[in-house]
């Protein structure tokens, strides 16, 4: 996801995008992909379940901010291969003409994602490098009004970023010239250091993705905090997907890596 405009496809390393495909039983994925999917499910049977618990948190979140916060416009950095259902197909439910633009520069994504959006006028996918905010917002302007308040979804993503430094410089350089009102959506790897099985099983994992587009670095919460600073945090607040519901906890089966991630929904004042 680095690199202006789409990057060629690499066949002999894991993509993102693919490595989730894989797990969720796709189709759009290569042998470097599923070589490191039986890696990781060595150490981690349970990731499939888990990358789809993400994936439904981050729906549940978009689902919020149309419904209960009138939100209208939605940007996903790093969408990844359209799964169902998508952002727009959840937000169109509430605001039939929400505009919804997603961003990836991986070139299967966009074949895919460009081919399942042709017919929608409200839908775009754009080939940008998320880390030059400055030159995605000039082609997310084309299709939102950056005026009024817009969803950003930035799930999985600023962990690849190993600067913390640079990835509140990315972060901020979209939020700042986001209109009051508007939303983060944030996912992040956490370091828990303490010393427990999921602390354990989350730190084997991460070691298998280093020296790969996979690599990614773990924060503790006060770090992942940070990338939100000047934002207000909703309840309940930076916690693990499965306890992120607007109405309380549900109850279900929870694995080590429901604890890899943090997530939380933040305002802009």
């Amino acid at each position: 996801m680095t690199g202006p405009g789409p990057v060629p496809i690499d066949y002999s390393q894991p993509s993102q995008a693919r490595f989730h495909d894989a797990l969720l039983g796709g189709v759009d994925h290569y042998e470097a992909d599923r070589a490191m999917m039986r890696r990781v499910l060595e150490v981690a049977p349970e990731a499939p379940v888990v990358v789809r618990e993400l994936q439904q948190w981050m729906l549940r979140a978009v689902r919020f901010l149309a419904e209960r916060c009138g939100v209208e416009q939605f940007a996903d950095l790093g969408a990844g291969l359209p799964t169902e259902p998508t952002i727009h197909q959840v937000v169109q439910q509430f605001h039939p003409r929400a505009q919804v633009v997603y961003v990836d520069n991986d070139p299967l994504v966009l074949a895919h994602g460009r081919a399942r959006m042709a017919n929608y006028d409200s839908t775009h996918f754009l080939g940008c490098d998320f880390t030059d905010p400055k030159e995605t917002l000039g082609e997310l302007a084309v299709h939102l009004d950056l005026e009024q308040p817009v969803g950003l979804v930035v799930c999985a993503l600023l962990h690849h970023l190993d600067d913390l430094g640079q990835a509140k410089k990315v972060l901020h350089g979209y939020v700042d010239a986001l209109a009051p009102g508007s939303y983060v959506l944030l996912t992040h790897v956490h370091d828990a250091g303490d010393g427990s099985e999921a602390d354990r099983v989350t730190k084997e994992v991460l070691k298998l993705y280093q020296g790969t587009p996979l690599s990614a670095v773990a924060r503790c919460r006060e770090q992942i905090a940070s990338l939100l600073d000047g934002l207000e945090i909703l309840d309940p607040g930076l916690v693990h997907a499965h306890e992120w519901w607007p109405d309380g906890p549900r109850i279900l089966p929870v694995h080590n890596l429901h604890r890899m991630m943090l997530c939380a929904v933040a305002r802009k004042p």
